[in-house]
């Protein structure tokens, strides 16, 4: 299950419906940083296809200026042995 934070800048203005925006998809958490101009976004995804998905409609939201890629982990299911 891929979870991965980003930093999101928007660009002048935009900050709140970009947060607005982002907020609605379903598999995104959005907190917005008190100091300065900027999202942090984290996402959680059950496999490749979903944070494909996912991607394209991030990819759709107007008003963002950066978004970059701060942390990503996968932990894959544990199986159980029997």
């Amino acid at each position: 299950m891929p979870i991965k934070s980003y930093l999101v800048h928007p660009l002048e203005g935009k900050k709140i419906l970009v947060a607005e925006a982002l907020t609605k998809i379903e598999q995104c958490e959005v907190l917005p940083a008190e100091n300065k101009d900027l999202l942090i976004l984290v996402t959680e995804t059950n496999s490749k296809q979903e944070e494909t998905d996912l991607k394209e409609k991030i990819d759709l939201v107007k008003g963002i200026k950066l978004m970059a890629l701060v942390a990503g982990f996968n932990t894959p299911k544990k199986e159980k042995y029997v």
